[in-house]
């Protein structure tokens, strides 16, 4: 079984533990034995002051994109400081009474999961501050292979946001530890950090070879299933087809009232990778259509090792785009951090006037994305960062 950052850190009992201590956590942060980390740290004698919570909030219940309020955590009877409301870091008064910050959410492998960007805001927050900061490591759900990362990389100049700051591929192979040594030196951070390494884990492992449950990061992140597919299939937010939000299979399902699921299907097995599909159909209770009978596939990985998350997301969509074009669309995607939602498929994808991709001949779009969702650089870029 693996054991988590946390957890190593509880049984080394450091002298630290009396000090003054924030932690950034939601409630998906559990020990291998289903134990709140926040619970476990308190129990343990660690001086927990207050909580820093992300978007979604500590009990991952906040719908996707919206505004958070400050509260008080009924478990362990802490403050609760949103870091998804008027602000994405901790300021200087939320830092003033700490000696230390502590980091613990676990992450689902994607650059557009925003709980990355969260932690490399109290990166940025603690560096000005002065103040250590300690990230509790997670594996990486999807595995730590480097040949299955996927990009496209991400335009910082055109493309920056709250799901994607830097340039990383979409799917970067890499736990929230790596990543933070990985920022804190290419950005110039400079943040006096150090990593609770996990025990037990290698980089070819999927998250069912851990031997701990899967619990939901957010309300839609699910599954395991879910997980894999969220590199592809979360790019369907940019558009009119539904992503099953409201179904219990979110990214896994997805469709759409006015598609034919027979059609789709014939075209989809041509072009799919690692990839099996069925047709089904579905009504979602909320977001897109909701109450709606929605006709579509579900996805079904091969195998964990074969999926191409974001080329087959990209092939599901120009496939939908050509063979529905009267009634597809692109559509902008509201949330707190963009309250427009405006360009949300060049903020996924992290490519500028990404639409202009989807009117290649199709020869020619298929040959694109292959390139793009290369990663050798990156898998040279981070070697150095790498802790497993």
């Amino acid at each position: 079984m693996i054991s988590f950052g946390a957890e190593e850190i509880i049984l080394q009992n450091p002298l630290w533990k009396s000090k003054r201590l924030g932690l950034m956590t939601n409630h998906a942060a559990v020990t291998s034995h289903g134990k709140p980390v926040r619970q476990a740290l308190v129990e343990a004698g660690f001086n927990l002051t207050k909580l820093f919570a992300p978007e979604h909030g500590l009990f991952t219940t906040g719908a996707d994109g919206a505004f958070m309020e400050d509260d008080t955590d009924e478990l362990t009877g802490l403050p609760v400081i949103s870091l998804y409301g008027q602000k994405l870091g901790p300021s200087t008064v939320d830092l003033q009474d700490l000696d230390m910050v502590l980091f613990d959410i676990p992450d689902i492998g994607t650059r557009f999961y925003t709980y990355l960007w969260t932690m490399t805001h109290v990166l940025e927050s603690c560096g000005r501050a002065g103040i250590p900061l300690v990230i509790f490591d997670r594996p990486n759900p999807i595995s730590g292979v480097m040949d299955l990362a996927e990009g496209p990389g991400l335009d910082e100049d055109h493309c920056s946001s709250f799901i994607g700051r830097w340039d990383i591929p979409l799917r970067h192979s890499c736990t929230m530890g790596e990543l933070a040594f990985y920022f804190n030196d290419k950005k110039q951070i400079n943040a006096e950090l150090k990593v609770a390494r996990c025990k037990g884990w290698t980089r070819e492992m999927f998250h069912p070879d851990w031997g701990t449950d899967f619990v939901p990061a957010s309300p839609a992140m699910r599954s395991f299933t879910t997980a894999l597919l969220y590199p592809g299939t979360g790019l369907l937010e940019a558009t009119n087809i539904s992503e099953g939000r409201g179904t219990d299979s979110a990214f896994v399902k997805s469709g759409a009232p006015w598609i034919d699921p027979e059609l789709l299907s014939e075209k989809l097995k041509q072009h799919l990778i690692g990839m099996h599909f069925r047709q089904t159909e579905f009504i979602p209770e909320e977001s897109k259509y909701a109450g709606e009978l929605c006709r579509g596939i579900e996805f079904i990985p091969e195998g964990n090792d074969e999926v191409k998350a974001v080329f087959n997301g990209l092939i599901f969509i120009r496939c939908i785009k050509d063979l529905f074009p009267a009634h597809f669309e692109w559509r902008p995607y509201p949330t707190n951090v963009n309250p427009t939602g405006k360009q949300h498929l060049d903020k996924l994808l992290g490519i500028f006037d990404s639409e202009k991709l989807f009117e290649l001949p199709f020869e020619d779009f298929v040959a694109s994305i292959c390139e793009l969702t290369q990663t050798n650089r990156w898998k040279e870029d981070v070697k150095p960062y790498l802790l497993y």
